[in-house]
Order: C-alpha cells, then sequence, then structure tokens
C-alpha cells in the first residue's frame, strides 16, 4: 500500500463522517476518535477544556483554514493528539530512508491514531503541529469541546479570505459557495487533482485582514515560509 492509498484508507475507514460533515458542513460534527478509555494520548477532555468566543476560534483556526477539506478534517482529528504528533515527527525524522510503500506500511505498525499515522504523507503539516504545539493543543481542545463551533469559524475566515481575493480556484485548488440544508452558504476547497495535494502557507493578515484587537492571530510559524507574502504552496502529495 503506497503513502495514497494508505491515506485513503484513512480517510475512508477513521474520518469519514468528519469529512461528510466538512463537505456538507452539517452540524454538529462527529468524530470516529479511536482512543483509549482513559484518552492519555488526547489533548483535555470536552468536559475540561473551556468555551472559546468566536474571535478567539476564529483566530484559532486561521493557519489551517484555507487546508483543502480533506486535509483540514485530518489535521483537526490529528491536533486532538499533540503528543503523538511530536512522536510522529520525531520517528519521521529518524526513519528518512522509508519512502512510498515501506513508509506506509511501517508507520501503520506505530501506536497512534489514525489521524497522526495518515500525516505521514505530509511532513510540512507534521512539522508545523510539532513546531506549534501549544497552538495544536489549543486547537484539538476547541475542537473536542466545540466542533460545530470550529467549524463555524473556518467558514467565516475563508469568507474573509475570499473577501480580500485570497481564496479562489487557481492550479492547486478548486473554491466552489454551494448551499446547504438550510441556505446556509459554505466555501469548499478541494484539491485540484486527486493525485497532488498543495499545502498553503500564508500570513494571516496579509489573507485575511488584521485580527481584531482582543483576539490577535496566534504566534504560529510557517516553516520555509517569508513573511509578508499571500499564499504559498508546498507539494506534498505523490
Amino acid at each position: 500500500m503506497n503513502l495514497q492509498q494508505h491515506q485513503s484508507k484513512f480517510l475512508r475507514q477513521a474520518f469519514h463522517a468528519v469529512i461528510a460533515a466538512l463537505l456538507a458542513w452539517s452540524l454538529p460534527v462527529i468524530v470516529a476518535q479511536e482512543a483509549s478509555p482513559d484518552q492519555s494520548q488526547a489533548t483535555t477532555t470536552t468536559e475540561e477544556a473551556p468555551k472559546l468566543p468566536a474571535d478567539q476560534l476564529d483566530s484559532l483556526v486561521a493557519p489551517i483554514a484555507l487546508y483543502s477539506d480533506s486535509l483540514l478534517a485530518q489535521t483537526l482529528a490529528a491536533s486532538t493528539y499533540p503528543l503523538e504528533v511530536i512522536q510522529l515527527q520525531q520517528w519521521m525524522d529518524k526513519n528518512k530512508n522509508l519512502k512510498g510503500q515501506a513508509l506506509a506500511d511501517a508507520v501503520s505498525k506505530q501506536p497512534w491514531d489514525p489521524s497522526v499515522q495518515g500525516l505521514v504523507a505530509f511532513p510540512d503539516v507534521v512539522t508545523r503541529l510539532a513546531e506549534n504545539v501549544q497552538w495544536t493543543t489549543d486547537l484539538g481542545n476547541a475542537f473536542l469541546a466545540q466542533q460545530s463551533d470550529v467549524m463555524d469559524a473556518v467558514q467565516r475566515m475563508r469568507g474573509k479570505a475570499q473577501g480580500t481575493g485570497n481564496l479562489k480556484t487557481s492550479s492547486q485548488q478548486t473554491v466552489q459557495t454551494k448551499a446547504v440544508e438550510g441556505g446556509k452558504q459554505v466555501i469548499e476547497i478541494q484539491q485540484a487533482s486527486p493525485d497532488v495535494a498543495y499545502v498553503p502557507s500564508y500570513d494571516p493578515t496579509v489573507v485575511y485582514g488584521a485580527a481584531p484587537a482582543e483576539a490577535p492571530y496566534y504566534n504560529y510559524s510557517y516553516p520555509g515560509y517569508v513573511p509578508g507574502s499571500a499564499l504559498a504552496w508546498a507539494r506534498e502529495l505523490r
């Protein structure tokens, strides 16, 4: 099984409910978590996580709101396992010689959640999550506690990026606005090609506009990104 097949298997079997919710934007989102009963590898449980207001959620999702729908679903799910994400990064650093099917087979044997295993096809995303671990933890907590609110925040940020002219169909992605149940308009982002995924990097201030003073954007870093530019693309999946 190659990396693309491994990722497709994960998306189909482990988080089909999340992806369906992203595509249809039906609420609430149901996450098919596969953690142990005590959730020892996951972030704070839903009952313990504090509720965040809309403006803080907007700033929290800003770094990933412009991901394609499928990658966004996978990233949100993996963010609930920040320790495992760090372990994955360390494991990938030690196994740089593994490629293709060998890499997919090896990562499938690791004791991590499928959402984390599936990120092996996106090393740049793994680096971002691991190097911004406080943000990853906060995102995971918010997603566990406020799934529908997080999805609404993603839609608000996509709307802002569309309004500034920084979110549109290109050779890397297809952007569509659709009506869902209740007449609600949602913005969907799909890969332009099923065989290649491009992961965007961007300055939130440039792409969305300035954040409100009471909810500034997170101190989030994109490895290799040149500050001040709009959308830059990393080709991650072949």
